[in-house]
């Protein structure tokens, strides 16, 4: 089959990359390329383990308020704050 490919730049440069390193000519190099893509593209998915966020207990709180944000710096910061 005989078609037309436009590669955007950033492909173009990796394609001539890769064909200068493997010496190999441009047709065979895509060919590889678009197989094992391909091949990738429809293996089923693998499942992947869900991420945990650990907790601990970090105890009672220093402040009595995390309500008020301003408050809380002025607490946090030892203002004269109210």
């Amino acid at each position: 089959m005989r078609t037309t490919l436009i590669l955007d730049d950033d492909v173009a440069v990796l394609v001539e990359r890769l064909r200068r390193e493997q010496d190999v000519g441009l047709k065979a190099l895509i060919n590889d390329a678009r197989r094992r893509g391909l091949r990738e593209m429809s293996a089923p998915r693998r499942s992947r383990k869900p991420f945990r966020t650990k907790t601990f207990d970090g105890g009672r709180l220093l402040v009595p308020s995390v309500d008020n944000a301003a408050e809380l710096l002025a607490e946090v910061e030892c203002e004269g704050y109210k």
